[in-house]
């Protein structure tokens, strides 16, 4: 990969991190609730599925999909169901408190990991993404695992400092979060919920 096609695909990650997606939500979800040093489980969870979803892609699901759509179709539904799922948890979740992570819900770090990892994996846009743009980055000439090595690294790398950065500006939102109480955890909540609904249909 020339360092033009580099640049290229990292000004292209760069735009899909700062589109708002199931991830980056999340991230500012947990970051209010949790902190950010146990929002730091959320995001390497998320890095971890985008992983995935990259090498997936790169290994053969973009022919896949163009030869049995039925599989976009069951990503669309499971990844809509999930959502729709978080959200009914995030909106039931208690009123968030501001202090120490001891005030905080008590979540294991297992938790909070694979719900980014869900949050990756099941989203066809991140999905559709990956299978729609990274074929056109790959040069066959050369060695395709460095090629995915390059491209996989750039973009989690961004897309971890993208959420980290987002988790730590929810932190000095917390005193308002918190006189708000569980309306901030409904609007999330639907918001989730409404992505969930919606994510299916327009796909």
């Amino acid at each position: 990969m020339t360092i033009d096609t580099w640049l290229i695909f990292a000004l292209a990650a760069l735009g899909l991190s700062f589109t708002p997606g199931p991830n980056g939500l999340l991230a500012l979800t947990h970051g209010a609730i949790y902190g950010l040093r146990r929002t730091v489980a959320t995001v390497l969870g998320g890095a971890l599925g985008f992983l995935v979803v990259i090498a997936i892609s790169m290994f053969g699901i973009g022919a896949l999909l163009t030869v049995v759509p039925e599989v976009l179709t069951v990503l669309k539904w499971v990844g809509g169901a999930y959502l729709v799922f978080l959200g009914i948890m995030v909106w039931r979740s208690p009123a968030i408190t501001v202090g120490h992570d001891v005030e905080r819900p008590s979540t294991a770090w297992w938790s909070l990991a694979q719900q980014g990892f869900l949050a990756a994996v099941t989203n066809p846009k991140g999905i559709l993404f990956f299978v729609a743009f990274l074929p056109q980055f790959i040069d066959p000439q050369r060695d395709l695992g460095v090629q995915f090595a390059i491209m996989a690294a750039t973009f989690i790398v961004i897309e971890i400092v993208f959420e980290l950065v987002v988790a730590a500006l929810s932190q000095s939102l917390q005193p308002l979060l918190a006189r708000a109480g569980r309306w901030f955890n409904r609007v999330t909540g639907g918001f989730f919920i409404a992505i969930g609904v919606l994510l299916p249909w327009q796909l």
